[in-house]
């Protein structure tokens, strides 16, 4: 008797954390009960990653919504702080939508060798030049013979800035001094111990060390910049939205859900920053609230999907393969690769 109650107290246990860890799929939608006021009915379960800073902005509000359970979808979200916990739960199956940057979306693309759509672009260009003490800046010509500060070397910073001065008539390693730095805490550091006089710098670092230094100032947006030298409707979009091909092929209902409810949370966000820059300290999105309502309207925040989307971003990545294929991971994208377009 003792065995058979072992038995059963064993089986039992084993039922019961199934049960508590077990997740529905997206293509299995979960069945809430009917109540007096409201009839049953099915929503989708999905797991959205994102990260943190500006292309995960446009998740908070939606969120918030589902904290509150009023979205028509069941989240799950996580907000990632490194691209690699992204890449390794996108490579596993573990992510139905990400939150990601563009470049990595087209090198995701040719390493899982088509299994990735991109199905919105969230942000376009987050990326400034800062002049300390001086504004004799006033377009990319005027860099000249001047040394610019910047964080990554041998990934999109490096790519949009060489790009951008070449086609206003600069030689990159001659015309200009390009010094790279590790990362943007010590960028910043040189910023305000009046190291570096220009430099290039993501938000919303740059809304913090404006606030930090009465003297730095904004002299270009390279997302403007980057509209002066191009004709072929493409946009500086750093940051976008992604899914599996199995999600996009066998359940393009549950991505268009998504993407209407994503659609006004980043409409919340640029009405209202705020509300959704508490929302980002909150959810881990940005370290500080006060910051993030004012970096929020520097962020270039939109929604884009479908044909307008392609035109957009195809141009974009165009100009980082041509500054090195592996930016883009080694080819770039075919037509596949863009949901809806």
């Amino acid at each position: 008797m003792k065995k058979w109650i072992s038995l059963f107290a064993a089986v039992f246990l084993c039922l019961s954390l199934a049960a508590c860890t077990a997740q529905p799929d997206v293509s299995d939608p979960v069945s809430e009960p009917a109540s007096s006021e409201q009839p049953a009915r099915l929503r989708p379960y999905v797991r959205v990653y994102a990260l943190a800073g500006p292309t995960g902005i446009g998740m908070a509000s939606l969120m918030e919504q589902s904290k509150k359970d009023t979205t028509d979808i069941i989240y799950n979200f996580t907000i990632a702080t490194k691209p690699d916990e992204v890449v390794s739960k996108v490579l596993s199956g573990e992510v139905d939508f990400a939150a990601v940057p563009t470049n990595l979306a087209a090198t995701l693309y040719n390493k899982t060798e088509g299994d990735i759509r991109v199905i919105a672009i969230n942000t376009l260009g987050v990326l400034y030049m800062l002049q300390d003490g001086a504004d004799d800046i006033k377009t990319v010509a005027d860099l000249k013979g001047k040394t610019i500060y910047s964080t990554g070397q041998g990934a999109n910073p490096e790519y949009v800035l060489r790009y951008l001065l070449t086609k206003n008539g600069l030689d990159p390693d001659k015309d200009v001094e390009i010094v790279f730095v590790a990362e943007n805490e010590e960028l910043a550091a040189l910023v305000l111990n009046g190291t570096a006089s220009v430099a290039l710098v993501p938000e919303p670092l740059a809304t913090t060390l404006r606030t930090k230094k009465a003297t730095v100032n904004t002299v270009l947006n390279l997302s403007d910049e980057w509209n002066k030298v191009t004709d072929d409707g493409s946009r500086l979009t750093m940051g976008c939205v992604i899914t599996r091909k199995a999600i996009a092929e066998q359940n393009a209902d549950v991505v268009e859900l998504f993407l209407t409810e994503y659609k006004a949370s980043m409409n919340a966000a640029i009405a209202n920053p705020t509300a959704v820059g508490a929302l980002c300290q909150e959810y881990g999105i940005l370290p500080n609230a006060e910051l993030a309502a004012k970096a929020i309207p520097k962020c270039s925040m939109l929604f884009v999907k479908g044909t307008e989307m392609k035109t957009m971003l195809s141009g974009y990545l165009k100009v980082l393969y041509d500054a090195n294929p592996k930016a883009v991971g080694g080819k770039l994208p075919d037509d596949a690769f863009y949901f809806g377009a």
